[in-house]
């Protein structure tokens, strides 16, 4: 019998659970294109720590992956968020569950027993693999991206390795030396929450070549719209059989 029950979900994804004995659950939803295959990519996409598996703008870039490039998108909650909520949730049960040492560590688990899931059940993400994951979505998502699963590009950011991060900081740097594929690390310059040194700390702690550092005005949350369709292009062109822009062929 499989441990993996699946129901309907919200903005046209299904939800599902996936039981891991004395563990917590996985929870998360899963937009799957209707000719999505084995040989399609599947984007990950990780919340902040305010949020859950539906937060702004994952719904918009799952639908946008699903109609315009046919591929799938796997979002999970976070620790103690959505299905998973633990007390009040949000950053307030976050900043409780960071205290654990094995936090990032038992993400990571999750995010990977997912993906293999998927794989199992649905025969997704077997060729490429993108991920999307912004605040506590790099937090996690750093973590995850150094580890053994095989990611094609990445869209990160809203994270420095100081301030409010000052106590994760160091494992996210010695991550992020790990870390040699394709990415766009997103910046607010008046982010209440990260200060600018830590951001180009973190930014510059990343071994890719090709790294990109997109910074803007606002507060933290607040990201330009045409950032989120930076992102959709970027990982589609890394993902995907694009052929080049106009701007690399002038440059060939």
């Amino acid at each position: 019998m499989s441990d993996v029950q699946w129901t309907n979900g919200q903005f046209g994804a299904e939800d599902f659970r996936i039981e891991q004995g004395a563990l917590r659950p996985i929870t998360g939803a899963l937009w799957t294109a209707p000719d999505a295959t084995s040989q399609t990519p599947l984007v990950l996409c990780g919340h902040g720590a305010s949020g859950d598996r539906y937060q702004a703008p994952i719904p918009h870039l799952a639908r946008r992956f699903g109609t315009e490039r046919g591929w799938s998108v796997l979002s999970i909650d976070g620790p103690v968020h959505g299905l998973r909520q633990v007390g009040v949730g949000g950053r307030e049960a976050f900043a409780e569950e960071m205290q654990s040492k094995t936090s990032q560590d038992d993400m990571v688990s999750d995010w990977r027993r997912g993906v293999a899931t998927m794989a199992d059940e649905r025969q997704l993400g077997q060729r490429a693999l993108g991920y999307f994951g912004l605040s506590m979505g790099t937090i996690f998502g750093i973590p995850l991206l150094a580890s053994e699963l095989q990611i094609t590009a990445s869209a990160i950011g809203l994270c420095g390795s100081n301030s409010i991060g000052r106590y994760l900081g160091g494992r996210l740097l010695a991550d992020a030396a790990a870390i040699t594929h394709p990415l766009v690390f997103i910046m607010q310059l008046e982010d209440e929450l990260f200060d600018r040194a830590g951001y180009l700390d973190l930014f510059d702690a990343l071994a890719s070549h090709d790294k990109r550092l997109h910074a803007n005005p606002g507060l933290h949350a607040e990201v330009p719209a045409e950032e989120i369709a930076y992102v959709f292009d970027f990982l589609s062109n890394h993902l995907g059989e694009m052929p080049p822009s106009p701007s690399t062929l002038l440059a060939t």
